[in-house]
């Protein structure tokens, strides 16, 4: 069984697969592409991606907001895929706000470099004080 970390990174994969997909307008079945992350179904993964895919036009529109300069489709599909799931988890989930933060920043340190880690960080922590967040 894999933990919440582990399974949020399978999102992230899935996510990027579907970025590459979308920018080149080919077809895909998202059951199947989480299909081939995961070896048993899981709620948790299902539901982050089937619902970032649905509000990925706010998701976009809250970070276009909060990043510097910069622009969510100017980002790779990894770090595009990472921040949609911090926010995702912070706007509409009942997530801890520290984990979404944390799980998100976790997971660029791995695949991105220092100033994109940041920069994830820093819109973050900005959606969670300026905006209104599922806090528990």
């Amino acid at each position: 069984m894999k933990n919440r970390s582990e399974l949020r990174e399978i999102a992230m994969k899935v996510l990027y697969q579907v970025y590459i997909y979308q920018n080149s307008n080919t077809t895909y079945d998202i059951d199947n592409l989480i299909k081939e992350q995961l070896e048993i179904e899981n709620d948790f993964v299902n539901s982050l991606v089937n619902n970032i895919i649905k509000k990925q036009k706010e998701i976009s529109n809250m970070a276009n907001k909060y990043l510097n300069d910069w622009n969510i489709d100017r980002l790779s599909k990894v770090d595009k895929a990472i921040l949609s799931i911090g926010i995702y988890e912070l706007l509409y989930t009942d997530t801890p706000s520290v984990v979404a933060i944390n799980e998100a920043v976790e997971l660029s340190k791995k695949y991105s470099d220092e100033k994109v880690v940041k920069m994830i960080n820093a819109a973050l922590d900005k959606i969670y004080h300026n905006e209104e967040v599922n806090e528990q």
